[in-house]
């Protein structure tokens, strides 16, 4: 196994329209293996953090089988629009392709998959023209299609820089507010889970300094 750090801004794979993508890159990443690794699952191109890859055939069918069950466990951190009032929360709600036109998009839908996402605040702030943020932990208890931006968007506060679910307008603003913050992998039966732990990325730190995030901790873990 393999945990990359991936940027924001670009596509795990190559779309139906091409483009770059963090695959291309793999081959740099065989370390003395006749082949390349692979993704053992998907980020959002705009989302930044712990990217989890399989070395070989034999260790992606494991990791495959540990998040189609639900084992392995992630952890991700955004800035999100306003905020909740409680300081920890659960959202249930079942989530639907928004329609066979918008590709991956998703909405709330009563008739959709069961969808669950645990969130706490971190910390709460201003960002330049006053207006509020809250720093929130989320923890998708299952792995829909754009499962947190549509929850946290259906509950009122949208991640910063969302430009699908958000206010954000597409190609402006500080870019999507979402970090892969960690992933614990049980890899091995005898042995503690893997826990990997992603930095917080240069596009986020403005408004996480805002929200009581301090560099010296970051630097510290």
């Amino acid at each position: 196994m393999l945990v990359v750090d991936k940027p924001a801004g670009i596509a795990v794979h190559k779309g139906p329209k091409g483009g770059e993508n963090l695959e291309a890159y793999f081959d740099a990443l065989r370390f003395g293996l006749p082949r390349p690794p692979a993704l053992a699952h998907r980020l959002d191109r705009d989302t930044a953090g712990c990217l989890v890859l399989g070395r070989h055939h034999k260790a992606l069918e494991k990791l495959g089988k540990l998040f189609k069950h639900g084992q392995v466990d992630k952890l991700y951190w955004a800035v999100v629009e306003d905020g909740p009032k409680e300081a920890e929360g659960l959202i249930d709600l079942p989530l639907g392709r928004l329609d066979a036109t918008r590709g991956w998009w998703m909405k709330v839908d009563p008739l959709g998959l069961p969808s669950q996402t645990r969130w706490q605040v971190l910390g709460r702030g201003q960002d330049g023209e006053g207006k509020a943020l809250t720093w929130l932990a989320l923890e998708p208890l299952t792995g829909r299609t754009h499962q947190l931006r549509v929850h946290c968007a259906s509950m009122g506060w949208a991640i910063v820089g969302d430009p699908v679910y958000g206010s954000a307008a597409p190609g402006t603003g500080p870019g999507l507010q979402l970090l892969a913050r960690d992933v614990i992998v049980p890899l091995y039966k005898n042995k503690d889970p893997i826990k990997v732990t992603a930095p917080a990325p240069a596009h986020m730190r403005e408004r996480l300094l805002a929200c009581g995030w301090r560099e010296v901790t970051e630097t510290a873990a």
